[in-house]
């Protein structure tokens, strides 16, 4: 099989999308990540997959604690940003647990680094989540290489 025919099988399974944030070189970083997963709930552990091609992969060493929030569906310039689909610079970050995040995310969390797993061209990252903040909404979702969002219809 092609990698062209393997990307997009793997488009065709929906997913929800994160920016992951971190502070490293002076700076508050973002990367805009939908290979994110839960792992276990005792302890409660997250997976994000990192690019072999990506600043945060770069600086994984750096990287001990970082933040996932996950979007929601009036959000999708926020993960355009971080994905490097638009230039637009982005600021508005808040803080949970001393790690930023994004402002009025559907959910955010906070976590830290415990393992690191090289796979092909991506390292993992499995992380356990020290705080969470809940809010309410519809996520962005997605789908076969395109935004989408959740229909009530």
């Amino acid at each position: 099989m092609s990698k062209q025919d393997f990307r997009k099988a793997m488009s065709k399974f929906a997913t929800g999308i994160t920016v992951v944030t971190s502070e490293f070189d002076n700076d508050i970083q973002g990367m805009t990540v939908n290979a994110f997963m839960s792992v276990s709930l005792d302890p409660q552990l997250i997976t994000i997959s990192l690019d072999s091609k990506t600043n945060f992969y770069k600086n994984a060493d750096k990287i001990k604690r970082f933040g996932v929030s996950i979007l929601r569906e009036e959000q999708q310039e926020i993960s355009m940003i971080f994905a490097k689909q638009t230039e637009k610079e982005y600021k508005d970050f808040t803080t949970l647990d001393g790690i930023p995040v994004i402002d009025n995310a559907l959910s955010t969390l906070a976590c830290t680094t415990v393992n690191t797993v090289e796979a092909g061209d991506h390292l993992l990252i499995i992380a356990e989540v020290d705080e969470i903040k809940l809010d309410e909404g519809k996520p962005i979702l997605y789908y076969n290489s395109e935004y989408k969002r959740i229909s009530d219809e």
